[in-house]
């Protein structure tokens, strides 16, 4: 996303909140962890969801810069599953289609420009099956990360390869906030990517499958997503366009539950939305925040009733705020996604900000290296809480301040 990461809009997020009172939440004592454990296509056994995000977009965190030599783009991709099991991880969560593109040889969509620098050049080599492999290879769980519905991180259709789908379609195709995106309440669209996504699916065996917080696009000031006509197309017996737009995402959720379920059994779902479905201000049902956004309302992603309905076999929301944070107190979130997970087939593991921890931009908890380990103690206290994702992989390999270290030191010793 022009050189920044996929939370960018989760953080941005943050400066639309306003503050609530202060909550005097002290972590609470550690209790025996959930034993239960099985196992997975790739052959880890896992005591829980001990997992990373691995994010390709621009950069983020792999490769180091795009035009690399296949070996060096390889040595540095099983650097960072080495640096997963250094610390105790157990799934490596890769992002495989971060902007309509590919890490694999894609039968729909061209290569990611983010390998050679040139949307649709062959790099040389599979990212995606050595991915699979060697983190197999490893005890690893891999979960092939998609994101549904970005096509560029600029408006330009001129400058995507000329067999660029969304350039042989530009019917499909909404210009937003100085990005491109397709349009999700297009039926012909919502079956493309899932085309496009199952692609990988059916050529890898992937543990997984995750989607992360971007859906409809997060809200940008003064600019309104131009999807009137396709309204009025298919949005009759919906009393709201928002009504509408929320169901076109139940749809492409549902349906790619069945498509994953019926191509590959073994693998899970999962999605990881920004960690406030609503606030309580807004409906009861709810969490204790003032969240300027929204994912009900603002990215039209019901969350909470994908969890409630089984729809998905995990869910990882980003709780990326520290415990007593006057805006959105990790410690009451917890809680409330705990209680939302409660008695659902769904699989609750909680993502945790470990790219704060030491930036000085950040306030006084995130300077503190125990902040994620007084996290995952109170997370004891949830039966619910059935593990924890760390942002990002560069993040853990810097370790800036051993907050990472501090987690393995407390919670991981057993491998």
């Amino acid at each position: 996303m022009g050189g920044v990461s996929r939370r960018a809009f989760a953080v941005a997020a943050l400066s639309a909140f306003t503050m609530a009172p202060r909550a005097s939440a002290a972590p609470a004592p550690p209790t025996a962890p959930d034993p239960a454990a099985g196992a997975r296509a790739g052959g880890a056994v896992t005591a829980g969801m001990r997992g990373m995000w691995l994010a390709t977009v621009a950069g983020r965190d792999w490769p180091t810069r795009a035009g690399l030599r296949a070996a060096e783009q390889r040595a540095e991709l099983i650097e960072h599953l080495d640096t997963a099991v250094r610390h105790g991880l157990n799934t490596v969560i890769f992002q495989v289609r971060p902007t309509a593109d590919a890490l694999w040889p894609s039968a729909h969509e061209p290569w990611s420009e983010y390998l050679s620098g040139s949307q649709g050049r062959d790099p040389g080599w599979d990212p995606l099956g050595t991915a699979v492999t060697e983190a197999h290879a490893r005890g690893l769980e891999l979960h092939a990360w998609f994101n549904p519905y970005r096509v560029a991180t600029h408006d330009d259709p001129s400058r995507l390869v000329p067999s660029h789908p969304a350039r042989e379609h530009p019917e499909w195709v909404v210009r937003y906030g100085g990005k491109l995106y397709y349009n999700p309440g297009l039926p012909e669209v919502r079956a493309f990517v899932q085309d496009a996504m199952m692609d990988a699916v059916e050529k890898y065996a992937v543990d997984g499958v995750h989607f992360d917080d971007y859906f409809y696009p997060y809200p940008v000031a003064g600019r309104s997503f131009d999807d009137g006509g396709t309204f009025g197309t298919y949005g009759s017996g919906f009393s709201t366009k928002a009504a509408w737009r929320r169901n076109n995402i139940d749809l492409l959720v549902r349906e790619t539950a069945d498509r994953v379920k019926k191509i590959r059994p073994s693998a899970r779902f999962g999605v990881s939305p920004f960690g406030v479905w609503r606030n309580a201000t807004t409906d009861a049902e709810g969490s204790d925040t003032k969240a300027g956004v929204q994912t009900y309302d603002d990215l039209h992603a019901d969350t909470r009733k994908w969890v409630r309905e089984g729809w998905i076999d995990y869910i990882v929301p980003q709780l990326y705020w520290n415990i007593g944070s006057e805006a959105a107190d990790y410690a009451k979130l917890l809680p409330w996604w705990a209680e939302v997970a409660k008695g659902s087939r769904t699989e609750l593991y909680v993502g945790e900000a470990l790219y704060k921890a030491g930036d000085p931009a950040q306030g006084a908890a995130w300077q503190d290296p125990a902040e994620l380990s007084r996290h995952l103690t109170l997370a004891q206290r949830h039966p619910e809480v059935r593990g924890h994702v760390f942002f990002s992989a560069k993040d853990v390999a810097d370790d800036r301040i051993g907050a990472m270290a501090r987690v393995g030191a407390d919670h991981y010793a057993r491998p």
